[in-house]
């Protein structure tokens, strides 16, 4: 399938976020616990864009998410684009908030 033909807006059905969710079980209970409290607070709402930007985040080493969960480097502009910075930011409110 074209990624042209995917949606960028609306809220992600349950299957695809049940999916997203499978997929981003990590190896460091540290980036679990991130990810966890986010899909507990945001999963019924998640977009496609907040999806598409979770993939990109998954495609990174354990230690390089957890850096920039901690927000000890920031999203490189060349491989993130404002959807990735800004589910970093959500991600981080978080884990703030437990």
């Amino acid at each position: 399938m074209d990624d042209t033909a995917l949606p960028t807006d609306g809220v992600l059905d349950a299957r695809s976020a049940a999916r997203l969710k499978w997929r981003c079980r990590r190896g460091l209970l540290e980036n679990d616990l991130f990810i966890t409290r986010f899909f507990e607070r945001h999963e019924s709402r998640l977009t496609f864009r907040q999806a598409q930007a979770m993939e990109t985040l998954m495609d990174l080493s354990d230690n390089d998410l957890l850096d920039l969960l901690l927000g000890r480097k920031e999203p490189e502009p060349a491989g993130a684009g404002a959807d990735v910075a800004a589910l970093i930011e959500l991600m981080r409110a978080e884990g703030a908030h437990r």
